[in-house]
């Protein structure tokens, strides 16, 4: 009915209720034939792979954290099958993300570069390396494809195409402690997904504070935090090994957040208020949207 221009403009104009109530229905049919013709096949090939191939590829092309909270899944699915990544460098980004450290694609050479040693670390992959044409048996990037909103956990993105069921409160990552930093509070605070309702001031004499994101995070938050110091990881495996070390993490949603959540230390997550998709699950974990809420949860893990 909306596709007549001038009935359209009618109800516009007299009846926008109306008008509303058929927009959707146009919306929501377009949405119904386009999963059916480009999404639900492929949902359907990916569980006709899992139930028959011993050995699956895995095709992810970022953001980093994205791809951290796809390893519950793949680790799941390595405990009956042998699982090799595949990283796609250089994807163009459909939106614009200021402060991205990749400028206008998802990840770049050197980004991966510096996370490979942290993924080809982990036992439950048999290969990571930068995709160059191989077969891969399940696409991750799926999840943007989906015509349903993804603020919802990030992790289940994954769940809900492979049809895989994780335990959340397992670890899904993993790292040995760091050889010489040891119990430090380690803070990451990216540029991007910050919650402007509270802030880092009450930590400002707080010793024993690290951080280990990129020099202009630092150079920020040190603004606030006066005793903040500065540690420049040679790769994200040794981020991930100072985190395990750490006394707790504090930090928002970012890459060094989702290392974190993977390893499950203890750890205070600055909820984003504009896009909730991670939560903290397990022991020792909290997440927060009002600063006296930071304050108490601080406190508490910090008297350990």
């Amino acid at each position: 009915m909306l596709n007549n221009p001038v009935l359209k403009l009618w109800y516009k104009i007299f009846n926008k209720k109306r008008y509303q109530e058929l927009k959707y229905k146009k919306v929501l049919a377009y949405k119904v034939k386009y999963y059916k013709s480009e999404i639900y096949d492929k949902i359907v090939e990916i569980q006709r792979i899992i139930e028959n191939k011993e050995e699956l590829s895995f095709l992810h092309s970022g953001h980093l954290g994205d791809i951290i909270y796809s390893f519950s899944v793949i680790k799941e699915l390595s405990k009956s099958h042998k699982c090799n990544l595949y990283v796609q460098i250089n994807k163009p980004m459909p939106l614009t993300y200021p402060n991205h450290p990749s400028g206008k694609v998802f990840l770049d050479k050197k980004i991966v570069d510096l996370a490979m040693p942290l993924f080809r670390n982990q036992t439950f992959l048999n290969s990571a390396n930068i995709y160059n044409g191989e077969k891969i048996d399940i696409n991750l990037d799926l999840f943007r494809e989906v015509p349903i909103d993804i603020r919802f956990h990030s992790i289940r993105w994954y769940s809900h195409i492979t049809g895989t069921h994780v335990d959340m409160e397992k670890s899904f990552l993993s790292a040995k402690p760091h050889n010489s930093i040891k119990d430090k509070i380690v803070i990451v605070r990216s540029a991007r997904y910050r919650n402007e309702y509270i802030n880092y001031e009450f930590l400002k004499n707080t010793k024993n504070l690290l951080c280990v994101g990129l020099k202009s995070e630092f150079e920020d938050i040190k603004k606030d935090i006066h005793d903040l110091e500065f540690y420049d990881c040679k790769d994200f495996l040794e981020m991930a090994e100072i985190i395990k070390a750490s006394k707790f993490f504090i930090g928002n949603l970012c890459f060094a957040y989702s290392l974190a959540e993977g390893l499950k230390v203890p750890r205070l997550l600055e909820a984003s208020p504009d896009f909730p998709v991670v939560f903290p699950i397990g022991p020792k974990a909290f997440d927060f949207y009002h600063q006296n809420h930071f304050e108490k949860f601080f406190e508490n893990l910090n008297k350990f």
